[in-house]
């Protein structure tokens, strides 16, 4: 009986933990968006209040045409979630109703790497490694995975810091959720 429970406890742990994992890694993006549309929202309003003490002060030499910085901000949409500029892009290229540019117009894209490439993978074993550990009463095991999980990944991470966001986020979430299977089991089933 003590095989079943560690079998349904490694299953739990390693494959129910990616949806888990995904929404904390959705609950972030949502949290990093709410503070980026804030701080968006800060900057925009001290721009306008620089403009207008500007424009109003007399002594200065430059005077701001509030019609001219409206259109020019109103040229900006943000469709998807990215802004994208509706016009003339690169030259002759114009955007299409959406506000978007077509791929194959204008300048080349720029090229994208995927960032901690295998990253499902690592984490279906990793999760499996700290139930096990736990489960076998060995939790300096942990320490073992965290340590080969960060060499393997140290490059990426110290060359791209959204990786390394993504990295601690990831790692933080999968283990306390192999955690908790694995300490529920253990306390209730195999006591």
């Amino acid at each position: 009986m003590n095989a079943l429970w560690i079998t349904v406890a490694l299953l739990t742990a390693g494959f129910a933990g990616w949806p888990v994992t995904a929404l904390v890694f959705r609950l972030a993006r949502t949290i990093d968006d709410k503070a980026d549309a804030a701080t968006a929202a800060e900057d925009r309003a001290a721009r306008d209040r620089a403009a207008d003490e500007a424009a109003n002060d007399p002594a200065a030499d430059v005077t701001v045409d509030r019609a001219a910085a409206d259109s020019e901000s109103a040229g900006r949409e943000a469709v998807d979630g990215e802004i994208t500029v509706a016009g003339d892009v690169a030259g002759d290229v114009s955007a299409d109703a959406a506000g978007k540019v077509p791929a194959a117009a204008g300048a080349p894209p720029a090229p994208t790497t995927r960032i901690l490439r295998g990253g499902a993978i690592i984490g279906v074993l990793e999760r499996l490694a700290v139930c096990l550990a736990i489960l076998t009463g060995q939790p300096v095991a942990i320490a073992y995975v965290v340590a080969i999980k960060g060499l393997g990944r140290f490059a990426e991470l110290k060359e791209t810091p959204v990786a390394a966001e993504r990295f601690i986020i990831g790692t933080l979430s999968s283990m306390l959720w192999a955690a908790g299977v694995a300490a529920l089991v253990k306390i209730l089933f195999l006591g």
